[in-house]
């Protein structure tokens, strides 16, 4: 039985199934009625409580429980925005919001347990900021990235003193290195 921990698997099945009916419903759609069925009023709640039931937040002698921070990244084009993200670097909308018709768009997408917010509205961010990402295997998300034959980027993997990076730059100029530091998977790349 299926518990709140497989909420994303359960939205990509819903999406699927409406899919099936000629009827379509969006990611962020889905996520927001899997978390309705849950009883949570929006994804974010029920988001916060899956990643505290995976994980319990770290807490300080303070009893803060900082997590890892969510970059924003400023963007400019909705559709050029989604080719690189999602088509490329193969991240996942999680949701979107607008505050109205022609509105500018405030989403987040993420993969695997990188989340990443992408923001239209003027004042958010600067373009041309710049995301350090730790990875366990550069090599690999290299070659992924190589073989989609993404016509703006050929990204190449670099062997630096922190380790091995493999560096992108979205189209507004903001730059995001995934870094595999020194000593995780080290043996894997040293045959490379």
């Amino acid at each position: 039985m299926r518990d709140f921990r497989d909420a994303k698997l359960m939205a990509k099945v819903l999406k699927q199934a409406f899919a099936d009916r000629n009827t379509p419903l969006s990611h962020s759609e889905a996520l927001e009625i899997v978390a309705d069925q849950f009883g949570c009023e929006q994804w974010n709640i029920l988001a916060a409580k899956i990643e505290s039931g995976d994980k319990p937040a770290a807490v300080g002698s303070e009893g803060i429980g900082i997590l890892p921070p969510i970059p924003i990244f400023r963007i400019f084009d909705v559709d050029k925005a989604m080719e690189f993200y999602c088509g490329f670097l193969g991240f996942e909308v999680d949701w979107e919001h607008r505050f109205g018709d022609n509105f500018p768009l405030y989403c987040q997408v993420s993969r695997e347990d990188m989340l990443l917010h992408l923001s239209e509205h003027a004042g958010d961010a600067t373009p041309g900021a710049r995301c350090f990402v730790r990875v366990e295997n550069a090599a690999k998300l290299q070659a992924e990235l190589a073989a989609k034959n993404y016509r703006y980027m050929k990204p190449g993997l670099e062997k630096q003193p922190c380790g091995f990076e493999v560096g992108v730059i979205d189209p507004f100029n903001n730059r995001l290195t995934f870094c595999q530091q020194q000593g995780q998977n080290q043996e894997d790349n040293q045959t490379r």
